[in-house]
């Protein structure tokens, strides 16, 4: 973009950027491929007659959500090859929305997080307005029936997260079992490249024999730093001060009942910085 810096096309996108990269991240759950969507969103944008444009938000808006469609299905083909269970790159921002189908991840995002007007989000994803009504619908639906029954404080979010650090720091096993919720399930990423567990792991019991397991294979010192993923509580796993993986907490009613673990290298050059993002 150096060459343009300064003529309108530039001075629109940039103003927009962290609002198309919140965008793009949000649909794809991965910061390396929302950059890349951004990219491809530039160069289809710096060939747009402005003139014609209205609104160069929405208009911005529309190619990158065009763009992150095609993009997340090139992703589900990857994924298919992918080695063990896939989790979202590691990114502090907001949860993204992995139980939704493409298409149903786009119209949510710009209805509920953006308020992306109906006849917007119809052309930004083909489909008429009456349909894309249709699918916020049964997008909140099915978000609704996946959120915890309770809302958790902030108080008790962090309460939790220090009982899961302390009790692996040291190692204490009943403290651990304490924490877990009973059913609590644990997904594992290394994408091949690092040691997880190539299904979820279901249960207290199992998953604290994963844990446990994990921190006896990878040897090292290992320290525990607190932060916030994906807008959960989560810790940063280090090993003789390296970054080895990033834990993602759920908590409801005191107890953990989901740890989303990555360890997959390719997916951690993020997880350290704060990235910033925006909805306007």
């Amino acid at each position: 973009m150096g060459d343009h810096e300064g003529d309108p096309a530039t001075e629109a996108f940039v103003a927009h950027r962290n609002l198309l990269f919140t965008v793009a991240y949000e649909i794809l759950g991965s910061a390396a491929d929302a950059e890349d969507v951004l990219q491809e969103t530039w160069l289809r944008w710096v060939k747009v007659d402005l003139d014609q444009v209205r609104d160069q938000r929405a208009y911005l808006i529309r190619i990158t959500t065009r763009q992150s469609l095609n993009r997340i299905r090139t992703m589900q083909r990857r994924r298919e090859a992918y080695v063990g269970s896939w989790l979202p790159e590691p990114l502090r921002t907001a949860p993204v929305l992995e139980t939704l189908s493409p298409t149903e991840r786009a119209v949510f995002v710009l209805r509920e997080v953006f308020e992306v007007s109906y006849d917007e989000i119809a052309e930004a994803v083909d489909k008429s307005p009456t349909a894309v009504r249709q699918i916020a619908h049964r997008a909140r639906r099915h978000v609704d029936a996946r959120r915890p029954r309770a809302t958790v404080s902030p108080r008790e979010r962090r309460a939790a997260l220090e009982a899961f650090q302390h009790a692996v720091e040291t190692n204490d096993l009943q403290a651990l079992l304490n924490v877990l919720a009973p059913d609590v399930v644990v997904v594992s990423d290394g994408g091949g490249i690092k040691i997880a567990a190539p299904r979820p792991v279901v249960g207290a019991e199992k998953a604290i024999r994963f844990f446990v397991g994990s921190m006896r294979k990878v040897g090292g010192t290992l320290t525990l730093e607190p932060t916030v993923i994906n807008g959960n509580p989560a810790l940063l796993f280090r090993v003789d001060g390296e970054l080895d993986g990033v834990a993602a907490l759920r908590v409801e009613d005191g107890h953990v009942t989901n740890i989303y673990y990555v360890r997959n290298p390719e997916k951690l050059s993020r997880a350290e910085s704060l990235t910033l993002l925006t909805l306007r």
